[in-house]
């Protein structure tokens, strides 16, 4: 029998049109920014035990503990009508477009959606009956990282042969989830990143994998139903999910582990397919915070050249980084067919995770989100 190869044959995002710029915060909240030193997630983006350090996370960190914003200039933010399924659907139309096939063609569609429009059932099911989809739709979690397990999961089905076209869907709404007075509204922002897998030659797609698991993060973030305060009793008051991170610890332990995390699991997918680091033609990380592609490159010893980081343009935006990120090297052209390419990713409290692709010679992209 001959072995079958599974691969990214295309790739599409979707951001919403409204664009929250530094200014927003400057105008509606200045005491939130003349005092910002008393905001809890700038104090765990900048935590340490005190000391400055010469490790990697720390050199490539300095530079932006000066500015307000550490780094974030534009976020992306959903209007109050929309969902989390109008922003997948637009996505996983856009990836069909891309690839020239009618969403019918498609064998089965995977869903992360941080967080799902309704606590269960969750959205994947919802948003193929919108499309009149009968495939196989599941919800599938793992935080920040969910692309790395997404495409290691949606690889290994298809090259067992259970299906032969798999989308991968990630979406973020966190602004649904934060309160825009409150600094961790800052770093936050929504969006959809859209992946097809499907066969390919072998020697070419993905490679290998390695994902560990990232429990020594527990307790960094937590995610609360809270109902508004209100002095009326007889105001009807409607319950949110809120995240929170008040651990102000959990800078240093992110900061710490984060280095022994990349290596683990890059050198280890690397050994996997058979390559070292100086066969790497490309790195595509997640860049939950402004410093991380380039911290990557240096724990790594990667030219930083050949890294890429939208945070500027999107901030963070969780399991969409890794696909934004993607697609904007692929689209500008700095991967090429034939290319060796790494892709990172780490999530608090779920896992982290790099895959090693030979990228291919059709790999369809959708429009760019933001041209113009």
């Amino acid at each position: 029998m001959t072995s079958i190869g599974a691969g990214i044959s295309a790739i599409a995002l979707e951001f919403p049109t409204h664009v929250r710029r530094n200014e927003f915060w400057e105008r509606n909240h200045p005491e939130l920014v003349a005092n910002k030193d008393d905001g809890t997630y700038l104090r765990v983006v900048a935590s340490s035990d005190g000391t400055e350090t010469d490790n990697a996370f720390d050199i490539e960190r300095r530079p932006y503990l000066s500015d307000t914003f550490r780094g974030a200039r534009e976020r992306r933010v959903i209007a109050a009508e929309e969902t989390a399924i109008d922003l997948e659907q637009r996505a996983l139309l856009g990836l069909c477009r891309a690839r020239g096939i009618d969403p019918g063609e498609l064998d089965a569609v995977m869903v992360n959606s941080w967080l799902p429009d309704t606590l269960g059932p969750q959205n994947a099911a919802h948003l193929t009956a919108r499309l009149g989809l009968r495939v196989p739709a599941w919800n599938f979690e793992s935080a920040c990282n969910s692309v790395l397990v997404g495409l290691q999961t949606a690889a290994a089905l298809v090259r067992a042969g259970d299906y032969e076209r798999i989308a991968l869907i990630t979406s973020i709404t966190s602004s649904r989830n934060v309160d825009p007075s409150s600094t961790l509204s800052w770093f936050l922002g929504d969006g959809c990143g859209a992946l097809l897998i499907e066969r390919c030659p072998t020697g070419r797609g993905i490679i290998s994998s390695k994902v560990i698991g990232t429990q020594e993060t527990c307790g960094v973030a937590e995610f609360l139903m809270e109902v508004d305060e209100v002095e009326a009793d007889d105001t009807i008051r409607t319950p949110r999910i809120r995240m929170r991170m008040e651990n102000t610890a959990a800078g240093r332990i992110m900061r710490d582990s984060a280095e022994q995390q990349l290596t683990t699991c890059v050198r280890g997918a690397l050994d996997k397919a058979g390559y070292t680091i100086d066969d790497v033609d490309f790195l595509v990380v997640n860049t939950p915070v402004a410093w991380f592609a380039a911290f990557c490159a240096r724990a790594l010893g990667v030219d930083p050249a050949k890294t890429v980081s939208t945070f500027g343009t999107y901030a963070n935006v969780g399991p969409v980084l890794t696909t934004a990120n993607l697609f904007e090297a692929a689209s500008t052209g700095r991967i090429k067919a034939g290319d060796v390419v790494v892709l990172f990713g780490i999530g608090s409290v779920s896992t982290a995770g790099a895959a090693v692709l030979v990228w291919g010679e059709d790999v369809a992209l959708g429009p760019h989100p933001v041209s113009g």
